[in-house]
């Protein structure tokens, strides 16, 4: 309990949290956590302001990183460009055209180094969206901490690292579910005793809402992976006590208000009633942490400064629903990554909402509502109907293999697209409210010479690394993933011994091969 008083500008004082009395069992805090994690939520610590920042080369995100950081951002959330994502080296063929597009190129623990040059990795949180090589930047995270002279049992952060969701929704896998699903529990049980800080996955619905899916499949289809990835790790032997603490999620925040609000409150109540009847019994194991992420998909390249009312619609609703941590996104993003003046404007959104809006002053303020807890039972009734048509089928990894939720986003998204075109579904500028415009927004360039810059850094490093310690490295990866050994250890003396990210990945490769769909 604060003892901080709040009050509003007409001198009333505000509850930490308001309830009526037959509904005194439910309270921010307790199982079910429908109401928030914590009893005082923002009264006693704000979620985390984000901003996903990565582009180009690791020089030139460091520079963006140290401004988020002296304009009042909380923790670096990291954007690796899709070579890194689907494990080639910026020198690889597969590579051309993509270095440093979508996010910033990382091929060693030299770029690593220069990523988080002047910044000390004990001192921040870092987020980092990665998947199918999720193992290997956590393993150069990992390194650089340790040649900081960190205490890697102190550094904290999350990697992406939810596979699943890829094979349903975005596609930047590697290897088919089985080893990938084997990774991931590497991770779990090495970070539970070696990085007891660190979130291992976060279960993503962000992308399944960017490939289409309304809010409750979102939410259905996120949390049926989350079950997935529970019950892989005890089927490893690990304490679900233990190691879900340490699972966290990700979700899209859209404009619908009420209905995201509902979203966020159902998928806490769920998965506590989830992790409960796997067995977890410490509350922390049946809690869920969730970071959000404004809608991508829901910002137009038409009039695009309407972008800024979207997002900060999106925003108050991820707060309203009691999120741990948030990015918002730059209004300029359906053109390009975002500028330095939109990423900006972007933070300057949370913190309009967290310190003018006062809506952080109580605990769930739109607790009590009949719309939004009517809202709340009804997205989470339809979601359990989903979840049990993936439990008949076997699980996640089943539906998927099976096409299910594959075909079920493609038909959600077809319908939204076609009340779009129809007119049913208005969206402001683009089909109601359009004006003819010249282009002026300032849109961020990548440079093309980039692959070459990367690729002239990777040829420096292969002429000075000692070449035997790196094959030998390489080779003991390949010869433990034909065992049960967890993979972690190798692949962290693999990065120290500057092996490079696709050079590890396609150790693999050979092994277990590539997951064609």
């Amino acid at each position: 309990m604060s003892d901080k008083q709040f009050k509003t500008d007409s001198g009333i004082e505000i509850k930490q949290v308001y309830t009526e009395p037959s509904d005194m069992n439910e309270q921010p805090g307790e199982y079910p956590y429908t109401r928030g994690v914590h009893p005082g939520m923002y009264r006693s610590r704000l979620w985390t302001m984000r901003q996903y920042a990565g582009f180009s080369t690791a020089e030139e995100s460091n520079k963006r990183y140290h401004y988020l950081l002296s304009q009042g951002v909380m923790g670096l959330s990291v954007a690796f460009d899709l070579p890194t994502q689907i494990g080639y080296d910026s020198d690889h063929d597969m590579s051309e055209g993509e270095v440093g597009k979508v996010g910033v190129a990382i091929d060693s623990l030299e770029d690593m180094e220069i990523l988080f040059k002047d910044i000390k990795l004990e001192e921040i949180s870092t987020s980092m969206t990665i998947n199918a090589t999720g193992f290997i930047l956590l393993a150069l995270y990992i390194a650089l901490a340790k040649k900081q002279g960190a205490d890697i049992k102190k550094i904290s952060g999350t990697i992406q690292n939810d596979i699943l969701k890829e094979y349903a929704a975005r596609g930047t896998y590697i290897y088919p579910p089985a080893p990938s699903m084997r990774i991931i529990t590497d991770i779990f049980e090495y970070c539970s005793k070696e990085v007891p800080k660190w979130n291992t996955i976060s279960i993503s619905g962000y992308h399944i809402r960017e490939a289409g899916s309304t809010a409750v499949q979102e939410l259905a289809f996120t949390l049926a992976n989350g079950k997935a990835y529970l019950k892989a790790a005890i089927d490893k032997g690990l304490d679900i006590n233990v190691f879900a603490k340490r699972l966290s999620f990700f979700f899209n925040a859209h404009n619908n208000l009420f209905e995201e609000v509902a979203k966020f409150r159902a998928a806490r109540r769920m998965w506590a009633k989830i992790t409960k009847d796997l067995g977890a019994t410490d509350p922390k194991a049946q809690m869920l942490r969730f970071h959000t992420q404004t809608g991508g998909s829901t910002l137009t390249a038409q009039q695009p400064k309407n972008n800024i009312v979207r997002v900060s619609l999106q925003a108050l609703s991820a707060v309203l629903g009691g999120t741990q941590s948030l990015h918002t996104n730059g209004y300029d993003e359906a053109l390009s990554l975002p500028t330095e003046e939109a990423a900006t404007i972007a933070l300057r959104t949370q913190q309009v909402i967290a310190f003018e809006s006062g809506v952080t002053e109580t605990v769930d303020p739109l607790a009590g509502s009949y719309f939004v807890e009517q809202m709340t039972d009804e997205v989470e009734a339809e979601a359990w109907k989903l979840i049990d048509k993936i439990d008949v089928m076997g699980g996640a990894v089943k539906a998927i293999e099976q096409n299910f939720i594959q075909e079920e986003i493609a038909r959600s998204s077809y319908e939204y697209t076609k009340n779009i075109e129809s007119g049913d579904k208005i969206i402001v500028g683009v089909n109601k409210f359009t004006v003819e415009e010249e282009e002026d927004t300032p849109v961020l360039k990548i440079d093309d010479t980039i692959r070459q810059v990367q690729s002239d850094k990777l040829s420096k490093l292969r002429e000075k690394r000692d070449s035997a310690k790196a094959q030998a490295c390489l080779n003991t990866i390949k010869e433990k993933a034909a065992t049960s050994e967890n993979l972690m250890p190798f692949v962290i003396d693999a990065v120290e011994n500057l092996c490079t990210l696709g050079e590890i990945a396609d150790t693999l490769r050979d092994v277990w091969g590539e997951y064609k769909g």
